[in-house]
């Protein structure tokens, strides 16, 4: 399989990128500032992502099969934020989250009909969808919720051309996105919170990444598999 992955260069997406390359994938993994073998591309930047896959498109031999949106950030502001910092906040956080993630998803969505459809989009998503989040994430929680009512429509309205679409919510991972936060709400509040014991892996995560862009059976697109310790189960 040719795949791309987006925000590859830690947590989750590092993780996933490296699985799915011993796996014997072909991978193009991007990150912000790119690197010897990432794909450089700032997603605040509206043009990022068609140069991003673009890019992919290159590197692949003209092919992708799969796309994984994993690129993503989890930045507060607090709910009296003056009018300003909040907009920015927010706009910072959907521009990222959702609209890049929407972009390539066209993208893909184009490229699969394009050459008589099949393929698959991996949208990682997170257990704020549903159970929302703290005071200061109102955009973050915002951001996947409409990432995962995204994730339905694109299967909803492409299934008849086998365009699968997919999603994940993991809940709390030992990741550099979130070890500022995980350390500054105290890691044994948040594990009392898990009925598991222990947050969730990157590599659990990636595991998951892995079935659904290679193995998960056709009539599972739609779904959003949680991995998240029964923290929320819904």
């Amino acid at each position: 399989m040719n795949i791309l992955i987006t925000g590859a260069s830690r947590g989750i997406g590092a993780a996933a990128y490296d699985l799915l390359k011993k796996s014997g994938h072909n991978v193009v993994g991007h990150s912000t500032k790119g690197s010897d073998i990432l794909i450089a591309g700032d997603l605040t930047d509206p043009a990022a992502p068609r140069d991003i896959w673009d890019t992919a498109i290159d590197e692949l031999g003209g092919v992708v099969d799969v796309v994984v949106n994993n690129a993503g950030i989890y930045e507060a502001v607090a709910d009296n934020a003056p009018d300003d910092e909040w907009h920015a906040a927010w706009a910072r956080t959907l521009t990222i989250n959702l609209q890049a993630a929407a972009d390539l998803c066209r993208l893909a969505v184009s490229h699969f009909l394009d050459r008589g459809g099949g393929g698959r989009i991996i949208n990682i998503a997170s257990r704020a969808a549903y159970r929302g989040d703290s005071p200061q994430h109102w955009h973050y929680a915002a951001s996947k919720a409409a990432l995962v009512g995204m994730t339905k429509t694109i299967a909803r309205g492409y299934a008849g051309e086998g365009i699968l679409c997919f999603g994940v919510a993991p809940g709390f991972t030992v990741s550099e996105m979130t070890a500022e936060y995980l350390q500054g709400r105290g890691g044994a509040q948040i594990v009392a919170d898990i009925p598991l014991g222990r947050v969730a892996s990157t590599d659990e995560v990636a595991e998951v990444i892995r079935w659904l862009a290679i193995d998960a059976p056709a009539s599972a697109t739609g779904s959003v598999i949680d991995v998240n310790g029964a923290s929320y189960v819904r």
